[in-house]
């Protein structure tokens, strides 16, 4: 059972019909105990990074995370998911993440452009992936596949053998990592059709 992370920031209802679509039962939780019992756990997240972290904290869930990720259990993170893995962000200020991956999470810079046209912030829509090295979770998606994103930071891993995927917005950004039993997604699999159901279908088949 995967159980997803309940911290009211999130679509968490679209998260769960999407693993409903590839055969994979899918808990929507804020309980410790059916966390620890997951065979998977998700974290995604929509909203702003110090008012999600607070909501972990709150809800008492960072430990529960904390320990899913130490047992060895797959964990995806998706959106807002993969920025709570670092260390900090400076996103309206400067806080402290789950400090799972080493690194931080900044914001696009003003006046990104590619060649004569202009980057806007957020950055939202469908656009590729470069696949740097061999993956679980991209299993059978080809280089290149476009997938959606909406977010207007990112993150800048300190360790760059965690990269999974980069993407080009005026810049060159981490777009997914995957590091041992941890892997993130900057876009949503859930809003990203066939290609997002196979991302997560391979993440529901892990061991």
């Amino acid at each position: 059972m995967i159980a997803i992370v309940d911290y009211d920031m999130g679509n968490l209802r679209s998260v769960a019909k999407a693993f409903g679509k590839v055969g994979a039962e899918a808990a929507v939780t804020r309980d410790p105990r059916v966390i620890a019992d997951a065979s998977h756990v998700v974290l995604p997240g929509v909203g702003a990074f110090r008012d999600c972290m607070k909501n972990l904290e709150d809800y008492g869930l960072v430990e529960p995370i904390l320990k899913s990720i130490g047992s060895g259990k797959p964990f995806l993170g998706i959106c807002l998911g993969l920025q709570l893995l670092f260390e900090e962000s400076t996103e309206f200020g400067l806080h402290r993440g789950l400090g799972v991956i080493k690194g931080r999470v900044v914001r696009f810079a003003p006046g990104l452009a590619f060649g004569d046209k202009e980057m806007k912030v957020p950055h939202m829509g469908w656009n590729g992936v470069n696949i740097r090295k061999g993956s679980r979770l991209l299993k059978d998606t080809a280089d290149g596949t476009y997938f959606y994103f909406v977010h207007s930071y990112y993150a800048v891993p300190d360790d760059y053998d965690a990269v999974l995927t980069t993407t080009e917005y005026g810049v060159e950004f981490t777009s997914s990592i995957e590091k041992d039993n941890v892997m993130a997604c900057q876009f949503h699999p859930e809003k990203s059709q066939k290609a997002g159901l196979k991302v997560l279908k391979n993440f529901s088949a892990l061991g």
